[in-house]
């Protein structure tokens, strides 16, 4: 490790692991679109059963004569000579030919009509003809509400362990509880296919538990940077936790070429497997601070000593402040620029793929590709910008707060006006690409700027501090699909998707300014461990003293009439008054 610092190897993994852990978040996304019946395929299935109940041109051709037949039959039958020469006369006059050459001619149209359809339908399956369809291919009817509750099951319990993994991390160290939550969440990824088959729900249940697990990640992440990491390398090293951007720009059309090629349940074989890689080289590279770690240098544990000072210290007997924490205005600014950036992320993440599936007539290919490009550019943007918020930093062009809140205009109010454009402007395919792609890039400001926010204001509280933020902000994952199911349910139109964006601008534009308006980002006094020690101590030793000068008045007053008892004899009484006197003062 000498030649390379281990704060580098750090980011590095820190960076891989947060792409396993959105991994986990967004294979379902894209393997949904293949997993299911698409609304084409639905129609196409309808106008298959109408086109087979409609009668044949040779059945056509034979109707008149049949009737004439039945008519005469029905004649001699019932002796009625008016009801035989009625069908003669209806049938000599041609009507039944005529109406036999109409239905044969709307049946023409519906059958070339399908044929069309079921032509373009099938354009991305005709490369892979070659490949026998088997039952992993089968897709799953299931409406755009139970969609819905499909994509957004992820996060229905995934709150509920922000605040334990922060907790967790300071207990047990990032090591243990950010490598099992990933590496738990990879092993389930196996068990999906399966399940799928069994029911939705059951899939649902699956996902929850995901959920749930690598809820543990993130808040368990920031105990660890606060450790290791300088404060004016902060805003640099947090990128690493936009792994999960190149992440999603990787898999998203690497999933999407498994699935053309393959199956989709070769997805989440594949997750299994590389969330166990990486679990192995986590083990062995990482440890939770530098005194701990057996190959890192002495001269970078004496820098990042130096530079952390005392702003992390050990917690020893001091609990948690959770009373200051939650009455203090800087991490409700942090949750609230946290909840409108997520929404913003995650509905555009979760649902890139059916919008340009579904709307835009994508192939699974180019909807990989073109779902994956955004969070390319998204991490891109995020390094760039946090080299040169460092820069500030270390030149105090600008203060720590405002170059916080700098980072938040761009990664909320910039972001929702480019969603404002989406809404209106992205039924043109081409403006809908560029403008999501732009929307998602200035995400990446998030790094320098709530990110890392929540270290600058408590570092030994780092932990606890994200997860009551991941808490909340975690809350639109799940309510953002549940919204896109009610709005697009039956009605996958450009109009019901506008509304969808508008939404998400209002909550990105509305916390952005709540947060430049409020926010600030200098380190907080209830961080301070040896400040409440000190206050204890204070507390402790005023009592002290409140009884101290008495005890210690009566063991002078003993030793001076000791004294006196001893010298004074035959001095008198006033000898023995000046006696006391200079003994005691």
């Amino acid at each position: 490790m000498s030649n390379v610092e281990a704060r580098t190897v750090l980011w590095y993994l820190v960076f891989i692991g947060f792409a396993v852990n959105y991994m986990i978040r967004i294979n379902l996304n894209i393997t949904i679109v293949e997993m299911v019946v698409s609304p084409k395929s639905k129609t196409i299935s309808q106008l298959t059963t109408a086109a087979a109940s409609l009668p044949s041109e040779e059945s056509l051709a034979e109707l008149p004569a049949s009737l004439r037949s039945a008519s005469s039959m029905s004649g001699e039958i019932n002796g009625n000579s008016s009801t035989t020469t009625v069908a003669a006369a209806v049938a000599s006059s041609g009507v039944f030919e005529e109406i036999a050459a109409n239905i044969s001619s709307s049946s023409g149209r519906l059958h070339e009509n399908f044929e069309l359809q079921q032509q373009h339908e099938t354009e991305d399956l005709k490369n892979a003809s070659s490949h026998p369809i088997s039952d992993e291919q089968i897709r799953f009817d299931w409406n755009e509400y139970q969609q819905g509750l499909v994509l957004g099951s992820f996060f229905w319990a995934h709150w509920v362990t922000q605040i334990p993994g922060g907790i967790l991390a300071k207990k047990y160290g990032t090591k243990l509880v950010f490598g099992l939550a990933n590496a738990i969440g990879c092993w389930m990824c196996f068990f999906i296919p399966a399940v799928s088959h069994w029911d939705y729900r059951a899939l649902i249940v699956l996902r929850v538990l995901q959920g749930l697990v690598t809820g543990l990640a993130w808040p368990a992440m920031h105990v660890l940077t606060a450790k290791w990491i300088p404060p004016n390398e902060r805003s640099k090293f947090v990128t690493a936790y936009l792994g999960s951007s190149v992440g999603i720009a990787v898999f998203y059309p690497f999933f999407g070429y498994i699935m053309h090629w393959g199956s989709w349940v070769w997805v989440y074989h594949f997750c299994g497997i590389l969330g166990t890689v990486w679990w192995f080289g986590w083990l062995f590279f990482v440890y939770d601070s530098p005194a701990q770690h057996p190959r890192i240098s002495e001269s970078e544990v004496r820098y990042i000593e130096k530079s952390l000072g005392a702003s992390v210290q050990s917690a020893a007997a001091v609990g948690t402040p959770w009373k200051a924490i939650l009455l203090s205005r800087p991490v409700w600014m942090n949750v609230i620029a946290q909840w409108g950036g997520i929404w913003g992320l995650f509905t555009l993440m979760t649902q890139a793929p059916t919008y340009f599936r579904v709307i835009h007539n994508w192939n699974i290919r180019a909807t990989g590709i073109l779902s994956g490009l955004p969070h390319l550019m998204r991490m891109i943007f995020a390094y760039v910008f946090s080299l040169f918020a460092d820069y500030l930093l270390k030149t105090e062009k600008m203060s720590r707060t405002n170059i916080r809140k700098l980072a938040t205009a761009i990664c909320c109010i910039v972001k929702g006006l480019v969603v404002v454009a989406l809404a209106y402007f992205g039924h043109n395919s081409t403006a809908a690409i560029v403008y999501l792609t732009v929307a998602t890039m200035f995400h990446g400001a998030v790094s320098s700027g709530p990110l890392a926010s929540i270290v600058d204001i408590a570092p030994n509280f780092a932990g606890i501090v994200l997860g009551i933020s991941g808490m909340i902000g975690v809350l639109p994952g799940f309510i953002s699909p549940y919204i896109v199911g009610v709005l697009t349910l039956g009605n996958q139109t450009f109009e019901s998707w506008k509304y969808v964006f508008l939404i998400c601008a209002a909550m990105l534009i509305g916390s952005g300014v709540l947060y430049v308006l409020f926010a600030e980002s200098t380190l907080q006094k209830w961080n301070d461990y040896s400040s409440r020690v000190d206050d204890k101590e204070l507390m402790q030793l005023t009592k002290d003293d409140l009884v101290k000068p008495k005890v210690e008045l009566d063991k002078t007053d003993v030793k001076v009439k000791a004294k006196v008892e001893e010298d004074g004899e035959g001095d008198g009484e006033e000898g023995a008054k000046e006696k006391v006197q200079k003994l005691s003062g």
